[in-house]
């Protein structure tokens, strides 16, 4: 394999200076998304599952009016049109009132959206959540059918997300994008489905890869490899100097010479800087594939807004991560350890973008 991009001159003097913002954003941390883990019941059974999720789940779906508290607790401390809320789960779909949740959102002036898989989304159904206020949609297409059906493990699941996409792609109302999980049996055909997507309409497209957790822990199925990263890389580079479909890497992962190269900024953890999450059992915490052990209280015993200003330490200030692989690695200023959902329930850090890529 050869060397792993290097970072010029001029591209470490943008960290230098987006470390410097990022400390600033750190002090005020503006809450400017909070997702909602609103069930944990799913109608898949996806290989790649972080949370584990199960078609009956244990865990209860939260009461609609236990999430509201938080939202009139937040309330005053925020401008409204600058928070996003995000419906996720398991399949926020399954919630029979999404509608009547969506529609209070909109009222209070909060911005509102869903993370699917797309298989139970009707044209009824995305009527009437835009009736309600819908603001964003995120739908997941892991490739061709082939590819989509395996990683989901569902005959029917492609045919409906395709039928999602392509009904979104006639709403001008609605931000919405698709996730795609690169792995290596869509690695070799993304060159085509960027095709095919471009060609169905779709303007926005995120690739993501694998983490360690769930059920995709020790999958060797799911994992790219060092050369296969590197493809990657090159691939949504590429895609993003011809311009024609918006594409971008997750939000995870320090890159090295790939940064600002494969999405639009340099990379940066917002959770529990900019983004918090309320989970299906009232856990607080920062994005909603953290492990337990970074919790920063719960709902029911704890106020919200109290743990937001005063808690999330271990977020803030990542001193703690300088260890194991990062100890005495020169980038550390600008990775800070990698996402905090990479480091497991002992604190160490599972995966390193960066050393893949070298």
């Amino acid at each position: 394999m050869s060397a792993a991009k290097g970072i010029i001159l001029r591209k470490r003097a943008g960290l230098e200076l987006f470390r410097l913002q990022y400390k600033r954003v750190v002090n005020e941390h503006p809450l400017r998304t909070l997702f909602w883990e609103c069930t944990l019941r799913c109608n898949l059974n996806c290989r790649h599952c972080g949370s584990d999720c199960k078609h009956n789940s244990a865990v209860n779906d939260m009461p609609a009016g236990d999430f509201f508290k938080v939202i009139d607790e937040i309330t005053p401390h925020v401008n409204p049109n600058k928070v996003l809320i995000i419906f996720t789960g398991g399949e926020a779909l399954l919630r029979a009132d999404l509608e009547e949740c969506g529609l209070e959102l909109y009222r209070r002036g909060f911005p509102w959206g869903v993370v699917t898989n797309g298989l139970a989304l009707t044209r009824d159904r995305l009527e009437s959540l835009m009736r309600s206020g819908l603001h964003t949609m995120t739908v997941s297409l892991d490739g061709f059918e082939q590819e989509h059906n395996w990683m989901r493990c569902n005959a029917r699941s492609y045919a409906n997300a395709l039928e999602a996409v392509k009904m979104l792609t006639n709403e001008s109302e609605v931000v919405w994008d698709i996730v795609t999980c690169a792995n290596p049996r869509n690695l070799d055909s993304l060159e085509q489905f960027r095709g095919f997507l471009i060609s169905i309409g779709v303007k926005q497209w995120r690739l993501f890869t694998v983490f360690p957790a769930g059920r995709a822990a020790g999958d060797s199925q799911l994992t790219l490899s060092s050369e296969q990263f590197k493809r990657l890389m090159e691939f949504i580079a590429q895609t993003r100097k011809e311009g024609l479909i918006k594409v971008s890497y997750g939000c995870e992962g320090f890159l090295g010479g790939y940064e600002a190269e494969v999405r639009d900024g340099f990379y940066s953890c917002q959770a529990g800087v900019t983004v918090a999450s309320v989970l299906a059992d009232g856990s607080i915490s920062g994005c909603p594939s953290i492990r337990a052990n970074f919790y920063q209280g719960n709902i029911y015993k704890d106020s919200f807004i109290d743990v937001w200003n005063n808690g999330f330490q271990k977020f803030r200030d990542r001193s703690w991560a300088k260890n194991g692989i990062c100890q005495d690695c020169k980038q550390f200023r600008y990775c800070l350890g990698n996402g905090m959902h990479l480091r497991n329930e002992n604190e160490e850090l599972m995966f390193c973008h960066y050393q893949k890529l070298r």
